[in-house]
C-alpha cells in the first residue's frame, strides 16, 4: 500500500524515529492494512470509524492486552491523521474512537509463609557466599527495596545502631527505611564473617554487598540467587526479585499499615502507584469472605 510507504518514510525522515520504533509502527500498520484488505477495503480513503472499531474488537477477541490495543490505535490514529493532513482522505476516521481502558494487572505476591520458605531455601553449598545471599534476600523483604537500590547500598548508608538504611532511589531521591531485627542480624553476620575476605580482592570498594572478586553485585547475579532459592523451595509460583517488594507492601497493608507510610517506604513519588496494593488487599479480604462466610 503506497499510503503506508509514504507514512513510514515521513516517520523516518521528518520525525527521525529509530529503526526499532519504525519496525514497531510498520508491524502494527501491516496487521491493520491486512485486516482492511480481508474486509474488502482496498482504498484507504474509504475506511470508516466502524471499520477501525471492528479491527480493535478483533484484537480484543484474540485476548490481546489493552496496552497492546491502545498502542495499535495510537499508530492507526497517527496514520489517518497524516493522510488527512496530506489531503489523501476527507476525514480522520480514527479521531473520535476512544482508547480502551487499561486493565490494571495486580502484581504477583507471596504469602508470609511462602516468603519465609523462599528465604530459608538459599543454597548453602557455596562456602561463605550463602551468608551474603541470605542477607540480601532478608534485606529485600525487610525493606521493600528494588534490586537496583540493594546492589548500590554502601556501608555508610547502613546505620546499624538505628537499624535503618538510607536508600537512594529513582531520581536520586533518598529515603530512610527500617531494616528489621532479623535482616540486620544476617547483615552483621555477613559483615563480620564474609565481607572482609571479599574486600581483599579489590580494596577501597565501599559497596555493602560484594561478589567473590570484591566488586559490586550485578542485577543478574541477584536474579540467579533468587532463582536458585526458588528452585530449592519447591514453590510453584513464578518467583522473581520484585516479588519480594510486592509482598513487602502487601503484607504491611494487610496488617493495617497506613498507605502514606507504605508509599514513603517504597519511595513512590505518587501515592496512586502505591494504591495498587490496596486492590490486592481487597482481593485478599474478598477471598477470606468467600471462604469463611456462611452465605458468601
Amino acid at each position: 500500500m503506497q499510503e503506508l510507504k509514504s507514512y513510514v518514510h515521513y516517520l523516518k525522515v521528518e520525525k527521525g524515529l529509530s529503526q526499532n520504533t519504525l519496525k514497531s509502527y510498520k508491524r502494527d500498520l501491516d496487521a491493520y492494512t491486512l485486516f482492511l484488505e480481508s474486509a474488502g477495503i482496498k482504498n484507504i480513503s474509504n475506511v470508516t470509524e466502524h471499520d477501525i472499531s471492528a479491527y480493535l474488537s478483533k484484537m480484543k477477541a484474540r485476548g490481546l492486552e489493552s496496552t497492546t490495543i491502545n498502542r495499535a490505535l495510537s499508530t492507526i490514529r497517527g496514520f489517518h491523521t497524516f493522510l488527512f493532513e496530506e489531503e489523501r482522505g476527507q476525514s480522520n476516521p480514527a479521531e473520535l474512537i476512544d482508547s480502551p481502558k487499561n486493565t490494571q494487572k495486580l502484581p504477583d505476591t507471596l504469602s508470609v509463609e511462602e516468603v519465609i520458605t523462599l528465604i530459608e531455601s538459599v543454597p548453602v553449598d557455596e562456602p561463605g557466599l550463602w551468608i551474603r545471599n541470605r542477607a540480601m534476600l532478608e534485606c529485600l523483604y525487610a525493606t521493600g527495596m528494588r534490586v537496583s537500590e540493594l546492589i548500590a547500598i554502601t556501608r555508610q548508608q547502613l546505620m546499624t545502631q538505628e537499624g535503618v538504611l538510607r536508600v537512594r532511589g529513582k531520581g536520586e531521591k533518598e529515603r530512610v527505611v527500617p531494616v528489621g531485627r532479623i535482616a540486620l542480624e544476617w547483615i552483621r553476620k555477613y559483615l563480620t564473617e564474609l565481607r572482609p575476605g571479599l574486600t581483599k580482592a579489590k580494596r577501597g570498594n565501599d559497596v555493602l554487598f560484594l561478589n567473590r572478586r570484591g566488586a559490586p553485585m550485578s542485577r543478574v547475579s541477584v536474579w540467579n540467587i533468587i532463582q536458585e532459592a526458588a528452585k530449592n523451595s519447591g514453590l510453584k509460583k513464578r518467583i522473581y526479585p520484585h516479588i519480594l517488594r510486592h509482598s513487602f507492601a502487601t503484607h504491611l497493608l494487610e496488617a493495617g499499615a497506613d498507605l502514606r507510610a507504605v508509599q514513603e517506604l517504597l519511595g513512590h513519588a505518587d501515592i496512586s502507584t502505591t494504591q495498587i496494593y490496596t486492590h490486592i488487599d481487597r482481593s485478599y479480604l474478598k477471598q477470606i469472605h468467600t471462604q469463611y462466610h456462611p452465605r458468601p
